[in-house]
């Protein structure tokens, strides 16, 4: 999961400096596999930590938890973009694969009681 989190936040960051627009592919190929592993892994790790009566509980509070950062991001992103970024709309995208990386760093402190 790190690694295409990882990958994901390299390709966004890449749309800064790439300007061919056929490379831009590759670009979106990493994004790709970023979005797979972001929308089936987290649930993946939660459901092995889980008890298995409490099960849709747990991951009806989950999903708040994603949902709700998406809410905030679109309040507040058109003026982040406005007033932070100089309406150049790539530095949100930039922030955006920087915050990705982190987040794949972040993924190895993550404990699997499996393991």
């Amino acid at each position: 999961h790190a690694i295409c989190l990882f990958i994901g936040g390299i390709s966004l960051t890449s749309f800064f400096f790439i300007t061919d627009p056929n490379l831009l592919l590759v670009s979106e190929l990493g994004i790709g596999l970023a979005w797979a592993s972001i929308l089936s892994m987290p649930y993946a790790i939660l459901a092995g930590a889980l008890p298995a009566e409490k099960m849709g509980v747990y991951m009806g509070i989950f999903n708040f938890f994603i949902v709700l950062p998406q809410i905030v991001a679109a309040s507040i992103l058109g003026f982040m973009v406005r007033h932070l970024f100089g309406q150049e709309a790539i530095y949100a995208l930039v922030a955006g694969g920087i915050s990705m990386m982190l987040a794949a760093l972040l993924v190895y402190f993550v404990e699997d009681k499996d393991d």
